[in-house]
């Protein structure tokens, strides 16, 4: 696991310990960023749920203003931290110990240009982190959502997808904002629950 471009590129990432993190590939990481290059530079970066850190990482290593890290895991929130200070992208990053939910609640009014959601597959996790993200009106009217999921996995959402791709067994789906954001959208949106 490794930066795959930008300042950081080459740079070595530790892996979380254990089975309960699953890191995305190299190679996966590397479409990720040639389908959303154009948004990356001068951008304000969520990496909700962190894991590794090493999407948050790869967008501060190509260009992205600053990034906020979320991870509620003790073990993984650690190596988020050594992985920011190997790749020498910690001047420009926040880490946040705690869980996701908690995190979007306390974050209104705070825009994001750039959201990376890649939480454990299955369950209503991303549908749910997708609902607040919306609740609290914090992607920026030009911003996107960059999704990890199972390929079989399903969820709705109230942003427009625009892009898919699939590698193997992940999909990346790309979201944005209906309608520019306007409030016509929040008002038709019929949300799933919270985290």
């Amino acid at each position: 696991m490794r930066v795959v471009s930008g300042s950081a590129r080459g740079c070595r990432l530790t892996p979380v310990p254990g089975m309960h993190t699953r890191p995305t590939t190299d190679r996966v990481k590397e479409n990720i960023f040639n389908l959303i290059q154009e948004h990356i530079r001068g951008s304000e970066v969520l990496d909700l749920f962190a894991g590794t850190g090493q999407l948050g990482i790869e967008a501060l290593s190509r260009g992205a203003k600053h990034c906020d890290f979320v991870e509620h895991a003790a073990a993984a929130y650690h190596i988020v931290r050594k992985n920011t200070q190997a790749a020498r992208v910690d001047a420009r990053a926040s880490l946040f110990k705690t869980e996701a939910a908690a995190f979007l609640s306390r974050t209104a009014k705070r825009r994001y240009d750039v959201i990376f959601l890649d939480p454990p597959y299955g369950g209503t996790v991303l549908e749910n982190a997708l609902a607040q993200i919306e609740r609290f009106d914090i992607l920026a009217i030009n911003g996107i959502i960059i999704c990890e999921s199972a390929a079989e996995d399903k969820f709705s959402h109230c942003f427009a997808a625009v892009r898919e791709r699939r590698y193997g067994a992940t999909m990346i789906t790309v979201l944005q904002r209906q309608n520019g954001g306007t409030d016509e959208e929040h008002e038709n949106c019929d949300l799933p629950g919270q985290l």
